[in-house]
């Protein structure tokens, strides 16, 4: 299991672009990624479960991938985050 964690620097948030394309970027690993925010708990590549997290600017989200390929999957979904969020 890989963890890291991660603070919201987009004014607007985790809103529907972004959490969209985090969906997208989640897709292509069989690991299993959750993304923990204060507001809840969600699988990254489940949409609606991501912007339900309703996800602010400043807020701390962190990101636990879990599974055959956790070692990548987790290295470039905190490059997406840094890159997009």
């Amino acid at each position: 299991m890989k963890e890291f964690t991660y603070v919201i620097k987009d004014p607007l948030g985790l809103h529907a672009r972004p959490a969209g394309m985090l969906v997208k970027a989640c897709a292509p690993y069989a690991s299993t990624v959750t993304v923990t925010a204060p507001t809840g708990k969600a699988d990254a590549k489940r949409l609606m479960a991501v912007m339900r997290l309703a996800a602010k600017q400043g807020m701390e989200l962190t990101v636990t991938v879990s599974g055959a390929d956790e070692d990548k999957a987790a290295t470039e979904l905190q490059a997406f985050f840094e890159a997009n969020l």
